[in-house]
């Protein structure tokens, strides 16, 4: 299981009770502007509509998406009662280099790093389960748009969903492998399907995703190879 529904207390300390200190410490230092690192997949959860838009309703399968939800009601908050601009940015699977392997999530690295040194990795479940891959790269572009844009709740995803069997295919592939990978126990509340419309973000920021999946972790693979 992942930290998030074990330790909920701990996660809304950190995702909840630190926004609230930065929000407060963003006023109290005269900033105009606060770009609030969200989460598309884990607030929307599972959905009816795929890509999922910003105004879909968000029902959250974990304390995680929880407290990201909670998190963007406060920036709400201080934006009524303190006159802050505050933008929402909800991130699709981000993936790339300098993504850490060793972690529970950053499923892009963690494959690359077991391949390349050799480990089968492991899926969880079926491998049916979809996400919506978005290079670092694009991330940091949206990031730099978002902050002299409008402010409002935008997703930033390719709006194209690839399930985790297809994802392994093309990291062993970029890897020079051709092992099949180990199948583990499903994680429990682990959303089936996740792929973020990228619409509102290109009409009312001028963003959207430019890196192409396989280039993108044919480059992430490079990195990893290389940091050996």
């Amino acid at each position: 299981m992942s930290a998030s529904p074990c330790d909920p207390l701990h996660d809304a300390d950190v995702n909840v009770v630190g926004t609230v200190n930065l929000l407060r410490a963003s006023v109290d230092a005269g900033a105009r502007r606060v770009v609030f690192a969200s989460s598309g997949g884990a607030i929307y959860g599972d959905t009816t509509v795929i890509p999922t838009p910003e105004d879909h309703p968000c029902l959250p399968e974990s304390p995680y998406g929880t407290a990201k939800l909670c998190a963007e009601a406060y920036g709400g908050t201080f934006s009524r009662q303190a006159g802050l601009d505050f933008v929402v940015l909800r991130y699709a699977n981000v993936y790339g280099p300098r993504q850490d392997p060793h972690g529970e999530a950053g499923v892009v690295a963690i494959f690359a790093t077991r391949l390349i040194h050799g480990d089968p990795p492991v899926i969880n479940g079926d491998g049916a389960q979809t996400r919506d891959y978005v290079h670092v790269d694009d991330v940091v572009r949206a990031n730099l748009a978002a902050i002299n844009g409008e402010p409002g709740v935008y997703n930033i995803g390719t709006g194209v969903e690839t399930d985790v069997n297809t994802l392994y295919r093309m990291i062993a592939a970029a890897c020079g492998t051709t092992g099949d990978a180990e199948h583990g126990p499903a994680k429990t509340g682990e959303q089936r399907r996740s792929c973020l419309d990228p619409t509102f973000a290109r009409e009312h920021v001028g963003w959207t995703a430019r890196i192409p999946f396989e280039e993108g972790l044919r480059s992430t693979v490079d990195f990893f190879r290389n940091a050996r």
